[in-house]
């Protein structure tokens, strides 16, 4: 019987197999792909969804300079230890010239060779806020579909205005050290409450144990099932690695306990679909013909005083929903 499907889906199809099936030349074609909102990125997202959900998302935060590169490394490497396929999706800020990633510490990260239990792949954060990338998520769904159980995600390191890492995250580590000036901003800026783990990294320094106890009295007045730990790291050395790992599957064993990891999963996958939708709607909207010519016609009234911004968008509005629109985008959010 013949074959009813694009040759694009069927290739798609074909590489998700490659994936899942341990290939991690077609594992790192998939994540350029996705990267770079590739037209075949859809389809093959689709193809790897249907294979289920089995891995641990880790996410790791906190300001420049608290050794985040160094620590995830040590991580990487313990569960690597521990036989558990490990891979890590260091999002580094872009170059201003080439928009490319700054690979800054990530060549310390390199696995053995002959490895293929851990992967590492630098992403640009290509001025995406919250200290990720763009499709940051989606790369993380090929990792899972090749089977490595544990995804560790670092963030850029900007300190403020990375709490999306807490919708991606199973887990949530918030790195920080004792000197840092930074710390107590990172306290004020939403951290405390997304971080399920604290790590006072660089704890060979004067102040750590200061840090230490501010951290446990804020962290401590959170109403919740879970008690964050604030553990003491010094990840150049290796010390508390072990310590950290223990403690990371905690959180995986208390999310599995009482339904609170399906539940966390249910409001993650609301926020993620809602994200989905909206993008649609948008590149929906702007698909509108003549859309473009309009806008640019209300800003020349709006910067001469003709309208205000917000007439020159209530008119954008009418006129996207009286008119009807053209075909939906081939590389839709919701298709990716």
């Amino acid at each position: 019987m013949r074959d009813s499907r694009s040759p694009a889906r069927s290739g798609m199809e074909e590489m998700a197999r490659r994936v899942s099936g341990g290939d991690r030349l077609a594992l790192a074609r998939a994540i350029t792909l996705v990267e770079n909102e590739d037209r075949a990125a859809g389809p093959l997202l689709r193809a790897l969804s249907a294979r289920g959900r089995r891995s641990h998302r880790i996410g790791v935060t906190g300001p420049p300079g608290a050794g985040k590169s160094t620590l995830v490394g040590c991580i990487a490497q313990a569960y690597r230890a521990r036989g558990e396929a490990t891979a890590v999706i260091a999002v580094d800020p872009s170059s201003p010239f080439t928009g490319g990633a700054i690979l800054a510490d990530r060549v310390r990260m390199a696995p053995e060779p002959g490895d293929d239990g851990l992967f590492i792949r630098s992403m640009a954060s290509r001025g995406e806020p919250g200290g990720l990338s763009a499709r940051t998520y989606e790369a993380s769904e090929v990792f899972e579909a090749a089977g490595f159980g544990v995804i560790l995600i670092e963030t850029v390191g900007a300190g403020q205005g990375e709490l999306l890492i807490a919708e991606m995250a199973d887990t949530t580590v918030v790195v920080l050290v004792p000197e840092s000036g930074d710390a107590v901003q990172v306290m004020k800026a939403g951290m405390m409450e997304i971080g399920e783990i604290f790590v006072v990294n660089k704890a060979d320094r004067d102040g750590a144990g200061a840090l230490v106890r501010e951290i446990t009295h804020r962290a401590g007045g959170r109403a919740q099932a879970w008690h964050p730990p604030v553990l003491q790291t010094v990840a150049t050395e290796g010390k508390g690695v072990e310590e950290l790992v223990a403690a990371l599957e905690s959180h995986r064993a208390f999310l599995a306990a009482g339904g609170e990891g399906l539940a966390r999963l249910q409001r993650k996958m609301e926020q993620r679909i809602r994200r989905l939708v909206e993008a649609s709607l948008l590149a929906e909207a702007w698909s509108r013909p003549g859309l473009h010519a309009l806008l640019e016609e209300r800003a020349r009234d709006a910067a001469d005083g003709t309208l205000t911004a917000y007439e020159a968008a209530a008119d954008l509005l009418t006129r996207a929903r009286a008119s009807e629109p053209s075909a939906p985008p081939q590389s839709s959010e919701v298709d990716r």
